[in-house]
């Protein structure tokens, strides 16, 4: 495939910013995949991160049907040419794979590849992975390979630009882990105050009806049954933490079953009624549910800890192809021109910018006295 300076510019242009726009491991690995494939007009694509046991912990390729991918079998083994990549983190060009004394065969439903190009994908001495394309659409020269030198180079930079997408990536999920952690430690938390008040009542009427026994054994009744309804609201509390605070989140439940559950533990924790409800709310990527749903949290926060609300109420409704969250409480308000000039107070700055990065906005209605109201609204994707 011949093109243009301009046009094969533009093409790794688009293929660099399409890396870098992905936040999961495995989106950012299939984009590399299948950019390379495409720039290099290959046949074949795949991209082998190893495991510490001599296989791959995640293996993508492209060019390759489902069927014949489930046909393939298991994930291959570091071995051969792509052991070579890994472990000498040397590239590879070839103009049969076959020939090559390393090769070591593949299994039969294996597409059949002649002329081969790897590359190892690493960050400084760390190996991330090996990115290698087979079967060059173009003549080929006797006994030569299709793949250039000028391709190899090119492949060269994507394969540095993918170590970072994909070290991005990774910090990234890791990033987010660590927040769920963290907000389920907080919950906890919330859930253990909840429960301490609880029991603290059930010992202070357990005693008074200790006190009544010989004097008023009616009373006494009265303050048993107490303990028994106590005990009862004590152990709702507890299964709710062990129910609620397991771990899963948006990947397992989406953004509405997530929101839905962590308000009733709010509810639940608070003297504050928290409420949600939701309207037509359609799935949308990963990076617009993760901005709304810490927004919901930091709001949640604010209005529980800061505004003395009687009531908070959650609203999660479509909007488009997108969402629009509402978070509404009836506490003390606030004048946000003065919550501006004060700099970062009540996360007003992070709640924007998480609504910035994924192309959405912020608006805030608030004034003493009168309750705040955080809406944020998001595209589809």
């Amino acid at each position: 495939m011949t093109t243009g300076p301009r046009s094969g510019l533009t093409a790794v242009s688009s293929a660099l910013l399409a890396m870098s726009r992905h936040l999961e491991v495995r989106d950012v690995l299939h984009t590399i995949v299948a950019s390379a494939r495409e720039l290099l007009d290959a046949e074949y694509a795949a991209l082998g991160v190893p495991d510490d046991h001599g296989g791959f912990a995640q293996f993508v390729v492209d060019g390759v049907s489902d069927e014949q991918w489930k046909a393939i079998g298991p994930l291959p083994r570091q071995h051969g040419i792509l052991a070579a990549m890994l472990q000498e983190a040397t590239p590879q060009r070839l103009a049969d794979v076959r020939l090559d004394p390393r090769f070591e065969g593949w299994p039969a439903a294996h597409p059949d590849m002649s002329d081969f190009l790897g590359m190892p994908v690493a960050d400084g001495d760390e190996i991330l992975g090996a990115l290698f394309l087979a079967n060059k659409r173009c003549p080929k020269p006797a006994g030569g390979c299709g793949f250039t030198a000028e391709d190899e180079e090119l492949l060269r930079v994507l394969a540095q630009h993918a170590a970072i997408a994909l070290t991005n990536a990774r910090l990234y999920e890791r990033s987010r882990e660590l927040t769920i952690a963290g907000e389920r430690s907080r919950l906890a938390h919330e859930l253990h105050d909840a429960v301490s008040q609880k029991l603290f009542s059930l010992r202070l009427t357990a005693q008074a009806a200790t006190a009544l026994v010989d004097r008023d054994p009616a009373r006494a009744k009265e303050e048993l049954h107490e303990v028994a309804r106590l005990a009862a609201e004590a152990a709702d509390e507890l299964r709710a933490a062990v129910v609620e605070l397991r771990p899963a989140g948006l990947d397992e439940d989406g953004l509405v079953a997530t929101l839905r559950t962590q308000v009733k533990v709010l509810d639940r924790a608070h003297t504050a009624r928290v409420t949600f409800a939701s309207r037509g709310v359609r799935a949308l990527p990963a990076a617009q549910e993760e901005a709304l749903l810490r927004v919901a949290q930091e709001a949640l926060h604010n209005a529980l800890r800061h505004s003395g609300a009687g009531a908070v109420e959650v609203t999660l409704a479509r909007c488009g192809q997108g969402a629009a969250l509402r978070v509404a409480d009836d506490g003390q308000g606030f004048d946000p021109s003065a919550v501006r000039r004060a700099g970062r107070h009540l996360g007003l700055v992070s709640m924007r910018d998480r609504a910035n990065g994924v192309g959405g906005r912020l608006r805030v209605v608030s004034e003493p006295g009168k309750g705040t109201t955080i809406e944020m609204e998001v595209p589809g994707g």
